[in-house]
C-alpha cells in the first residue's frame, strides 16, 4: 500500500497563509492543486493530510473524498519551531504499514503522471538494492562555498566545460518515498541507500520565499 503524506501546518512566516491562499486565481490555491493531483494518481491508496489549521482542515473535509485520511495535527508538531525530524517520528503513529510517499504543497507542478512516475522508479529500485527514493536537482556547474569551489579544482583549467563536471545533486523536497519499517529504524524519511531521482527543473520548483511565489503564479499562468 502507497500512502501520500501530505503536510500543512499552520501559518508561514516567510509568505502568509502560502499553503491555501489564492494562488493564479486558483481558490483553495497549493492545497487545491496538490489535492486534485494525488488524487488522480493510479498508485496512490490513500492521502493522510496532517494539519493543526482549521481553515485547511475544514476545505479538506469539504471535498467528502473516501481516499483523503484527515490528521488534527497537534500544535506542539505545527508551530514554527517544529522540526522536520520529530514530525518524521510522528508519521509512523498515523501509518501502520506498507510505504509512504511525502510530499508538498509547495512543489505544484510535481503531478499526478510524475507521482506515479516515481512510484514506479521507487518499485523498481528495491529490486535493485535501493531502499528509498527521493527527488533531486542536478547540479552541474562552478558551485562555491566561501573557501573556494566545491564541484570542481582549479588546479588545471581554471574554467572547464561544464558538462565535463562531476554533478552534485540538490535535494528539491518535491518527493520522498519509504517503507513504514524504515521510518521505524532510521527515524528518518529516507533509507540508507535512496535512489536519486533526477527531475527537471520546472518540476524541482519549490515555493519557499514571496518571490517563489510570484514567480511560480507566473508560470502557472503560462
Amino acid at each position: 500500500m502507497i500512502t501520500a503524506f501530505l503536510p500543512c501546518r499552520k501559518g508561514s512566516q516567510r509568505i502568509p497563509d502560502k499553503n491555501i491562499k489564492p494562488f493564479a486565481g486558483i481558490e483553495g490555491g497549493l492545497l487545491k492543486i496538490k489535492l486534485d493531483q494525488l488524487l488522480q494518481c493510479e498508485n496512490i491508496d490513500r492521502i493522510v493530510l496532517s494539519s493543526n489549521d482549521e481553515r485547511i482542515l475544514e476545505y479538506s473535509e469539504s471535498l467528502n473524498e473516501t481516499k483523503i485520511v484527515i490528521d488534527h495535527r497537534p500544535d506542539h508538531l505545527g508551530s514554527s519551531s517544529t522540526t522536520t525530524d520529530s514530525l518524521i517520528n510522528y508519521v509512523p503513529t498515523l501509518i501502520n504499514d506498507g510505504h509512504v510517499l511525502w510530499t508538498h504543497v509547495t512543489s505544484p507542478f510535481m503531478n499526478s503522471q510524475d507521482y506515479d512516475a516515481l512510484i514506479d522508479s521507487y518499485f523498481k529500485g528495491l529490486n535493485e538494492g535501493y531502499d528509498s527514493l527521493m527527488t533531486v536537482l542536478k547540479l552541474q556547474g562552478f558551485i562555491w562555498n566561501k573557501q573556494g569551489p566545491i564541484s570542481y579544482k582549479r588546479d588545471g583549467l581554471k574554467w572547464p566545460m561544464t558538462q565535463n563536471i562531476e554533478p552534485l545533486y540538490e535535494v528539491d523536497s518535491g518527493a520522498f518515498i519509504s517503507s513504514v519499517h524504515n521510518y521505524k529504524a532510521y527515524h528518518d524519511r529516507i533509507g540508507n541507500n535512496p535512489y536519486l531521482f533526477e527531475q527537471e527543473k520546472i518540476k524541482s520548483i519549490d515555493i519557499d520565499w514571496p518571490d517563489d511565489f510570484t514567480f511560480a503564479e507566473e508560470l502557472w499562468k503560462r
